[in-house]
């Protein structure tokens, strides 16, 4: 004979995966957020790095006028394009046609100025709404370089060392990791991927608890012979399961899609194993646990269906209250964020994405920052269950 909890587990479960659509959905929701990160890391990659496998198209006006510049431009892979004078708006239609980066316009008296040693100007025609941000602070680059060559020449014509400009000398020596560069940008992205824990069994118990009143099928139940613990733990058993398996999916879905990703191309890394991904997955099972318990609970003490869906709305803004207010007050890592449900996950991940060894004492207080509230939540429920007041809804 099957424990009563057991067979309210599985009654409940096939109840559950008979409404195909809404595990269709569930599905759909947890495989969207790794996907949609995977699509626009890979826009920001292929956006930072279009100018280096395309190179870069730049129209000059009165190119003959500063030949050293054009070699230079040539140096750094960018196509001096030499064109006929234009007028600004033949000037404005060449850059809306896309196909240059900007255009270069040496003023009429470059070459007199450029002679006398008085400023030469130089015009830089862009088109701030068109995608080439990266290539238009490449050209930008190599006239600062070209203006401090120039500089640096007529001084020592002068019998000027250029040095005398630079009076101090700043040597920077960056120690950081390519995992720890990308924890910042990254971890602000994973921190969305345990939300499946909260959602993927909202809509599991809540029908669970407060449609079985309504259809009046929790009366049949609760007349069986299994105690109230037993009922309530089956159904919490039921919902966490299905948040388990949302996050779990969502968690190994992003490790295949970070690690497929080029983010070396960015100066980034994701340097978690498939032994951290399933170490991380271990300590989360609590966050389901409690985010299901947590559900049972309040969705027991709405007095209609409709009521419990609204309640346990709101209460998916709760996970990011932690996440929020840390990130607000701007505090560093510390072991107390590991005592906090769902900032503990949060946290951990990020340490993981960094390289960081953070040791056995995070994974255990992670785990049981969220096993012993759920635990408790459960008896509370428990305890409710046996009210006839609940069951009657009054």
């Amino acid at each position: 004979m099957k424990p009563p909890v057991l067979t309210i587990f599985l009654k409940e479960m096939r109840e559950t995966l008979r409404e195909k659509r809404t595990v269709g959905l569930l599905l759909l929701f947890t495989m969207m957020y790794p996907v949609m990160i995977g699509v626009i890391l890979n826009q920001v990659i292929d956006r930072n790095t279009r100018s280096e496998r395309e190179g870069i198209d730049l129209a000059v006006i009165g190119a003959a006028r500063a030949p050293t510049l054009m070699a230079q431009l040539k140096q750094k892979n960018i196509t001096v394009i030499d064109t006929a004078p234009m007028d600004e708006p033949a000037i404005q239609a060449k850059l809306q046609e896309g196909k240059v980066a900007g255009v270069l316009r040496l003023s009429d008296k470059f070459t007199d100025n450029y002679t006398a040693m008085r400023p030469a100007r130089v015009e830089l025609w862009y088109d701030s709404a068109a995608e080439k941000h990266a290539q238009r602070r490449e050209i930008e680059d190599v006239l600062e370089a070209y203006g401090a060559n120039v500089a640096s020449a007529r001084l020592l014509a002068h019998g000027v060392s250029p040095a005398t400009l630079a009076p101090i000398e700043v040597q920077r020596y960056d120690t950081g990791t390519n995992a720890s560069r990308s924890a910042g940008f990254i971890g602000s992205m994973l921190s969305m991927l345990f939300f499946p824990a909260f959602f993927c069994g909202m809509s599991a118990a809540v029908d669970s608890t407060a449609g079985e009143r309504e259809r009046r099928s929790l009366e049949v139940l609760m007349a069986q012979p299994a105690r109230a613990w037993e009922i309530v733990s089956g159904k919490w058993l039921m919902a966490a399961a299905l948040a388990v398996i949302g996050l779990t999916l969502e968690l190994i879905l992003a490790h295949v899609v970070l690690s497929w990703i080029p983010l070396e191309e960015l100066g980034m890394a994701w340097s978690l194993s498939w032994a951290e991904v399933a170490m991380v997955c271990i300590v989360a099972v609590p966050l389901a646990l409690l985010a299901a318990a947590l559900q049972i609970a309040l969705a027991m003490n709405a007095k209609s269906f409709k009521e419990a869906q609204s309640l346990l709305s709101i209460v998916l803004l709760l996970p990011m209250l932690p996440g929020v207010v840390v990130s607000m007050m701007d505090l560093k890592t510390s072991l107390w964020m590991y005592a906090v449900p769902m900032l503990s996950n949060q946290t951990l991940l990020r340490e993981l994405s960094k390289g960081v060894d953070v040791g056995a004492l995070p994974f255990l207080l992670t785990f049981v920052s969220g096993t012993l509230p759920a635990l408790a939540i459960v008896a509370f429920a428990s305890w409710r269950m046996k009210s006839e007041r609940y069951v009657l809804a009054v």
